[in-house]
């Protein structure tokens, strides 16, 4: 199996690239393995112009900082029996970033960063709320001041108000520090706020790509086209469009394109051989037969009434 076939994308110095898809599609692999959590079992991550997925040992553990990560479940992903301070403290530690006094000061600096005053640090995780504990969780991935953070689904765990401000504070940060971003997530509500490039993925692989506001304003794949269509919007009405039949199994994927049994524009040549990321314009790039070339019209035609 699998679970991330083919993938390709650049992310941009200070800004964010938005990942999106179905859940089990491959996206929390890929942010993965760019945090080397995983080990990819082929390909490169190149971090400014370097192969890092050879790294290892005391290498390794040099690159570590550069790319953090924060995780789905602000109530999971923390130590209950640690106090917040020894929480942000440990990245510091670890890493022999400064004296105890130094670490100390560092510590306070990152919790008023995020928002929360110093008298919390003696206080455990289970003494916060679910917003609360998601910035003390992104103070600890700011603590190695890394140039990368990947964001595994951080606000989808959050009550709606509260994503708001998660959300603000992470897009505040990025204005002050100059870090990147590569924002997981389902929620293209979500995406559309903070993503400057969307890269939509399905079944393991990149099906579109391109700036956010010409993805969101005329997307371009059948999938992407069934995402947006299944998006909430109180001003439609006729509600969302579910997106019809199942995903196929990426134990024995598809011989041609993945998406083709579920895609109400599909030809013959869909089910013959995968489509490539091919370049449409300038900055985007679709993965769909309809933009490679101008097919016949009757195939259309049968295709679409198959």
């Amino acid at each position: 199996m699998r679970a991330v076939d083919g993938v390709s994308f650049s992310i941009p110095v200070g800004g964010t690239l938005g990942l999106v898809g179905e859940s089990a599609c491959g996206k929390t692999t890929t942010g993965l393995m760019l945090a080397h959590l995983l080990e990819p079992s082929a390909g490169s991550i190149v971090f400014d112009g370097r192969d890092v997925t050879m790294l290892r040992g005391a290498a390794l553990r040099r690159f570590r900082p550069n790319i953090q990560m924060i995780f789905q479940d602000p109530y999971t992903s923390l130590n209950p029996r640690l106090s917040v301070a020894e929480i942000v403290a440990e990245p510091l530690r670890i890493n022999h970033r400064g004296t105890r006094s130094e670490i100390d000061h560092r510590v306070r600096g990152l919790l008023d960063a995020v928002g929360l005053p110093a008298e919390v640090a003696r206080r455990r995780p289970q003494e916060f709320s679910g917003g609360q504990r998601q910035r003390i969780a992104i103070a600890r991935a700011l603590a190695l001041a890394p140039r990368l953070i990947v964001c595994d689904e951080p606000v989808s765990a959050l009550d709606m108000s509260v994503q708001a401000k998660i959300l603000n504070l992470l897009r505040d940060l990025q204005r002050q520090l100059g870090v990147s971003y590569l924002f997981i997530s389902h929620d293209l509500s979500v995406v559309r706020i903070v993503a400057d490039v969307v890269a939509v993925m399905y079944l393991g692989r990149i099906v579109e790509t391109g700036p956010a506001e010409a993805v969101f304003a005329d997307p371009r794949h059948p999938y992407t086209q069934a995402l947006m269509a299944a998006v909430p919007d109180p001003y439609k009405r006729s509600g969302v469009t579910p997106l019809p039949g199942e995903v196929p199994s990426n134990i024995n994927p598809p011989r041609g394109c993945r998406f083709a049994a579920r895609c109400p524009a599909r030809m013959p040549m869909c089910e013959a051989s995968p489509p490539s990321l091919h370049e449409i314009e300038p900055a985007r790039r679709v993965a769909c037969f309809l933009h490679h070339a101008i097919p016949d019209q009757d195939a259309v035609g049968r295709g679409t009434a198959a």
